[in-house]
């Protein structure tokens, strides 16, 4: 358990450094910390995260720019509704220009 701790901690370090109106994906989250094809993990993390207001987990995303986290949120439209409210264009639970939205950690911040 204690190494399941210490993945989700690292992954919420990273989560709370994405700028408001940009997102990210659980594989480059995974990729950024060291644990390439551990996506799923990432996403795990997010689903525990929810009862923490410092971790802006809507703005995770699947690689294709899909809100495949939204049925964690409260409400069936809460995570478009967070991102919309920054600015992120959203249409049939996909982000629209999502290159546009996406921040790499790798590109933005310095190594782990």
């Amino acid at each position: 358990m204690k190494e399941e701790s210490s993945f989700f901690q690292n992954v919420y370090k990273v989560v709370r450094l994405i700028p408001e109106g940009r997102v990210t994906s659980y594989g480059a989250i995974a990729k950024y910390i060291g644990a390439a094809g551990s996506a799923r993990m990432v996403g795990w993390a997010m689903n525990a995260s929810h009862n923490d207001d410092t971790i802006p987990a809507h703005r995770v995303v699947n690689r294709n720019g899909l809100l495949t986290g939204k049925h964690h949120f409260g409400g069936t439209n809460l995570m478009q509704q967070l991102l919309e409210n920054e600015g992120v264009v959203i249409h049939s639970n996909q982000i629209q220009n999502f290159k546009l939205y996406f921040w790499d950690p790798k590109e933005e911040l310095p190594p782990f």
